[in-house]
């Protein structure tokens, strides 16, 4: 069976404490009230990179230089309706604070409390693989 592929790009941001920043969901969207990476979908003609720089700034009001995100992981998961391919990039450096201007809650978390959030399916084994790799 065929299934609409959906692309989608994600960045763990870490802090000087190496706490990573996730953010919830608001109600009225799929999935409300889980913790995610920021991030959101390509547009058409946009590469990873590009597409990420953007979300960032419009979810969070951060600017990001392409150059500081370092490939970290990546999820390929099948949803019921659709299939998800997910690049997550590490990033430790951009310009400003992040502030939610979606009506999501954010927190920075410790990589091994990662899973004390309840995460979309798809996040679930990137959330574990951060625990285990930044530990602290």
């Amino acid at each position: 069976m065929t299934k609409r592929m959906v692309f989608v790009v994600a960045a763990a941001l870490f802090d000087e404490d190496g706490c990573i920043l996730l953010a919830r969901r608001p109600e009225g969207k799929a999935m409300a009230g889980l913790w995610e990476f920021p991030g959101g979908k390509l547009e058409e003609g946009e590469t990873p990179e590009i597409a990420l720089c953007r979300e960032l700034q419009e979810e969070l009001q951060i600017a990001v230089n392409p150059d500081d995100l370092k490939p970290l992981n990546f999820a390929s998961f099948d949803y019921p309706d659709f299939h998800l391919f997910m690049p997550l990039y590490e990033l430790r450096v951009w310009t400003g604070d992040p502030v939610p201007l979606e009506g999501q809650a954010l927190a920075w978390v410790r990589p091994a409390d990662l899973g004390n959030y309840p995460a979309p399916p798809a996040d679930i084994p990137m959330f574990e693989e951060l625990a285990t790799r930044f530990r602290g």
